[in-house]
């Protein structure tokens, strides 16, 4: 025989058991929903071009004529859009090449970016500066640092930090191997 609960124990678990049946009964509801839904006609609302023409035969011009980019390509062959495709990498490049600025050595002056920690807008900030030469920043007292680096605005502090002084003297007398000792491949 199959014992019922005992009401003490309905009693101590009342929530689960008002959540169990409010679940059983959510789900006695969403299953004789779903089988009224189903059984619904539905039907296709009136369409205003439906008047006296049948709905394939109505745009028949429209199926029967070549599309645009056929016509628009039909003397053309399939090299063409080769053709596009090189020419799009061509000036992709070029407007990359032209967004990066490329910093030349001032007239009479070093290639300043050869210094570790110097980029393309350091080298620009630096020529404004009048600093053109490795042989001038390696002669810098800490006077003509800071002077200096009061004027690098959101770089400041990187010639300290980046040892430009003793990069530029390695530079400044053509000694590659002992900068790349210290400093790493050029």
């Amino acid at each position: 025989m199959i014992e019922l609960p005992s009401l003490a124990l309905i009693e101590a678990n009342w929530p689960a058991v008002a959540i169990a049946v409010a679940l059983v009964l959510a789900l006695v509801w969403f299953l004789l929903r779903g089988r009224r839904a189903r059984t619904r006609d539905r039907h296709r609302a009136p369409d205003a071009l439906d008047e006296g023409a049948a709905p394939a035969s109505r745009n028949q011009a429209l199926i029967d004529a070549p599309s645009a980019v056929t016509a628009a390509l039909a003397d053309t062959g399939p090299d063409i859009m080769g053709g596009i495709g090189g020419i799009v990498g061509m000036a992709a490049a070029q407007e990359v090449a032209a967004a990066a600025p490329q910093p030349a050595p001032a007239s009479g002056g070093d290639d300043l970016a050869r210094i570790k920690g110097v980029g393309p807008k350091l080298v620009t900030l630096l020529g404004q500066l009048g600093v053109k030469s490795f042989a001038e920043i390696a002669g810098w007292s800490d006077a003509d640092i800071e002077r200096i680096d009061a004027q690098l605005g959101v770089f400041a502090g990187r010639i300290r930090r980046d040892n430009w002084v003793e990069q530029s003297r390695f530079l400044a007398a053509g000694d590659a191997a002992g900068f790349e000792d210290k400093f790493g491949k050029l």
